[in-house]
This record gives structure tokens, sequence and C-alpha cells, in this order.
């Protein structure tokens, strides 16, 4: 038998390449595109810096031999593994293909997918998992499921160490959706992304309800009522670009700051704005968001969960070029009060940012914690003490703006003084007190009220004399709770000294294994 030559091998490998860089069958990829999907490679190609994706484990092919498998062996096994730059940083990316065995996990594809996870973490960069498949591969029976767990046992140990990012891109459904819910974002493509643990058909024959794709997993339920999806975008482009922004706020590791970009905005600038904001009636509603984009860098705010417990503002932007994570009661949604999701939100995000050493920023106007037996019973108690966890918790910087209310416990949770936060302003608009002044009086002086004369009269009095001595700033100012009573115009540069005055914040903590948050 001769031997080859070296031209023929280039010349065999370079056809093998152009096999095993092929999707799906003709049929397969036309159908995927009449859905309005991009292929397995065009996303990551989109994702990633212009011909920087080096791709691995190209010739993987999968070992069954059982229902004639061995018949149709394709080239990656339905899955493209690689890694690239975002903005010039290295991240690993995993992005599945529905188009090759309806993007089904089987041994060799999810031992592509643990490798480049495993290469994430050993080399401290980003992992960014494109999701779109049908599931576990039937034909390889437990050998799948085991491939899922060891896709879940790594992402549990890149948890707060490397950057989580999961896009899914189409169908996410059963023990795969675990693997996405364990990392720090999920962001979801309209009409074409689900996810659920049981489909339509399935709760249909349980529980005799009848719903849509849509209504049970799509990315509007997701981002709205089940707080799953962080992100939704219209397509899979604007996704793509979405993904590409939110890391740019992101360090690669724990061990990184995040990237620091020169602002354009300059870091004395006033808003005289500011001034005017807050209305005169202590109960009017006013739109946070306002308040955060004057005060941030060029007003650029990305927000997360924008769509779920809208009485809280969660979301990422810059204070002198620097990422910091904004966290922000909203006036005009249930008047700003803490609820179980807002609880569990803000928590979530405000332990996201410390894992990934992004400060912390507060706006707090909050009357309270929601009333009621459903959030009793629902365990307002413990999902508020996730909140309050999570503060305390933190030890990056942590600055903090009373805007107005700052009532009760709700004060304290709020990034307030006592649970360790840096610096803490308040505006001249602010009331720091235990209760309203309506409140306050009806519960101490409910007896000379029920006796007085004009009880009506007598009750303005104490409300207005209530309101002079506790529902101001400057108690707490005075005993050093608040650092500053400060004009709103100066918020900006206000903020930005005190985030460059503790950049090199050292925090002790106690020894031990982990703490018990009360998930």
């Amino acid at each position: 038998m001769a031997e080859h030559t070296s031209e023929e091998r280039l010349q065999a490998l370079e056809q093998l390449r152009r096999e095993a860089l092929h999707s799906g069958s003709p049929r397969a990829v036309e159908r995927h595109r009449e859905r309005g999907k991009l292929l397995a490679r065009e996303r990551v190609e989109l994702l990633l810096d212009r011909r920087s994706f080096v791709e691995l484990d190209v010739f993987v092919q999968h070992r069954n031999p059982n229902f004639n498998m061995m018949e149709t062996r394709p080239y990656g096994d339905g899955v493209v593994t690689g890694h690239g730059t975002i903005e010039g940083r290295r991240v690993f990316v995993f992005s599945q293909d529905f188009t090759v065995f309806g993007g089904s996990l089987g041994e060799a594809y999810a031992q592509k997918i643990t490798k480049v996870m495993d290469m994430a973490l050993r080399y401290r960069c980003p992992i960014i998992g494109i999701n779109d498949s049908g599931g576990a591969r039937i034909q390889e029976g437990v050998v799948s499921l085991a491939g899922y767990a060891d896709i879940f046992f790594r992402n549990v140990q890149s948890s707060g160490v490397i950057p989580q990012v999961s896009l899914v891109m189409g169908p996410c459904a059963g023990g795969a959706v675990y693997s996405p819910a364990m990392t720090d974002f999920v962001m979801m493509v309209e009409q074409t992304s689900h996810m659920f643990i049981t489909g339509p058909e399935v709760v249909k024959t349980v529980t005799g309800e009848e719903v849509s794709f849509e209504q049970l997993g799509g990315a509007h339920t997701h981002a709205s009522r089940s707080g799953v999806a962080h992100f939704t975008a219209a397509d899979e482009r604007a996704l793509i670009e979405d993904c590409r922004y939110l890391l740019s706020f992101l360090p690669g590791w724990n061990g990184e700051q995040p990237p620091w970009e020169p602002p354009d905005d300059p870091v004395d600038r006033e808003d005289a704005e500011l001034d005017r904001l807050i209305p005169d009636e202590s109960a009017k509603p006013y739109d946070m968001h306002e308040v955060v984009r004057r005060v941030i860098d060029d007003g650029e705010f990305l927000e997360v969960h924008a769509a779920w417990a809208g009485n809280i503002i969660c979301g990422f932007a810059r204070l002198g070029g620097h990422p910091v994570g904004i966290v922000a009661n909203q006036p005009r949604s249930l008047a700003g009060v803490l609820d179980i999701d807002s609880s569990t939100k803000a928590g979530r995000f405000v332990r996201t940012c410390d894992a990934f050493n992004v400060p912390v920023v507060t706006f707090v106007d909050v009357p309270g914690f929601l009333p009621g037996t459903s959030q009793e019973w629902g365990g307002i108690i413990r999902h508020g003490a996730k909140l309050l966890y999570a503060y305390c918790e933190a030890t990056v910087p942590k600055l903090t703006v009373i805007t107005r209310k700052a009532y009760g416990g709700a004060y304290d949770v709020m990034g307030s003084k006592h649970i360790g936060a840096d610096f803490n302003f308040a505006w001249p608009t602010a009331e720091v007190a235990v209760m309203g002044p309506d409140g306050a009086v009806n519960i101490v002086f409910r007896k000379e009220l029920e006796t007085a004369d004009d009880p009506v009269a007598r009750r303005a009095e104490l409300v207005e004399e209530y309101r002079e001595q506790f529902a101001n700033p400057f108690t707490a100012a005075e005993r050093g709770y608040v650092d500053d009573v400060i004009e709103p115009r100066r918020t900006r540069p206000a903020l930005i000294t005190a985030l460059e005055a503790c950049r090199g914040k050292r925090a002790d903590v106690p020894e031990r294994k982990h703490g018990n948050i009360p998930l």
C-alpha cells in the first residue's frame, strides 16, 4: 500500500475540516432558518470579535453503538465549542446545534462542553453557553443524564469565580434548564426561546391545564412572571449584542477588577434638575430611573430583570468610568415597597455584584415591607432576609443615597450604615424614621386623640411635630448614620469621590466554609 504524500494528507485534512464545519442536513438547516434562527457557528461568530474564534474538538464523534446510531456520526456531535475574544478579552463558549440530532445531549457532546467549562475555570475566563437543544439523547440512556450532571457540577464549581452567561436561543426543557438556572445571567429571545421542566402536553395530562409553549415558558413569561430570565431581546442578533455589552461591566474572574473605561461625562458634573425632581407631596410618585440616569455616566444604564418586580430597579452603569451595580426603590410601582419578588431580585443582584468586585450604589425611597396575608404566608420574612443577608455579606464598596422615605426595617435593609455601607448620603427631602408621621401619631398618641376636644386639629399638630423631629435626615446625620446631607444636584460628584475613597477597601470576614443564606 503506497504511503500518502504530505500534500495528500493536507488535502485530506482540508476535506475533513470542510465536512466537520457543516451543520445538519440541508432540510434541518432550512427548517431552522425558517424559524428565524441562526446556525450554531453563526451565533458564535457574531458573539466573538471578528476572526478570533478558535474551535476545539471539531472531529469529535459519538461512540454509541445502540439503535443503529453508528450509521450517522456527524463531526462535532451537535455542539460547537472553543474560545475567542470579546472586546479583546478572552472567553470560552459552547453553542448547541439544533440541526444535528435536535441538539440532543449525549456522552461525547457533554464531554465537549465540560472540557471548555474546565478550561474556562482553569484559565479564569468567562464561559458563555448558547442553549438550543431538544434535551437528553434518548438513544444514549443514562449516559446522557450523567452528562447533564457533569455540567451542573461545573456550574457550581465556577459560580462566583468566573462569570457564566446562558443565551437561550431555542428549546431548553427538563433537566437541561438547571444549567442555565445556575449561571449568573439568563438571556432569552422572544418567540423562539422556551424553558420549562415539563412541556404543555405533560402539563395537560397531569393537571388538565391547556397552555401554549409561549405562555408556559416563553421569554416574556420568564422575564415578567417567574424571574428566570434576566434579559430578553426581539431577535438573536440583538441578544448577542446585549451579551457583549453585559460582559463589559464584569471582570474576567473574581481576582480582577471590572474593566474601567475613560469617561466622557465630567466626574464633577452637577445636575440642577435633581433639585426639583422629588415632589413636595410625600405620597406622590416619581420615576427613580430619572434619578439614576442623571447621576451615572452618560445616562447609560443596563437594567437587569427590567420586567420583573418593578418596585425595585437593578442594573449596571458606570461612575467615573468604573462599573457599578445600581439598586433603587421605584416609587412608581407599589410606592417602592419591598415584597417577596423585589427582595429576591435585589438580593441576587447584590450577591452577583459582590462576587465580581462591582461596587453597589443604592438609591433609597422605601416605605417598608408590603403587608398582607399573601406576603406573610408566601414567606416575606424569609425572602426579605435574603436581601438583608446579601447586603450584610457584601464586601465591595457600598454607597447609599436616601432620596425620600427610609422607614422601618426597610431602612436597615437598603444599604444602611449599620449593615456595612461605606458612605451614606441623604437629600434634604429624606425622611428617616420608624414609620410615616400619620401611622406613628395614630399609635403613639392614640389615647390623647380619643380624648381631644378637636381630634382632627390635634392630630394635624402632632403629625407636623413628628415630621419636624423625625421625618428628616438630620437626626440620622447627627448620629453619623448619614455621612452628609447633600444638595441633590451634587449626587454624582459626591458618589464618584466616595467611590475613589474606598477603591482600596479590604474587608476581614470570619473564617468559615460558607454562610447559610435563608433560601
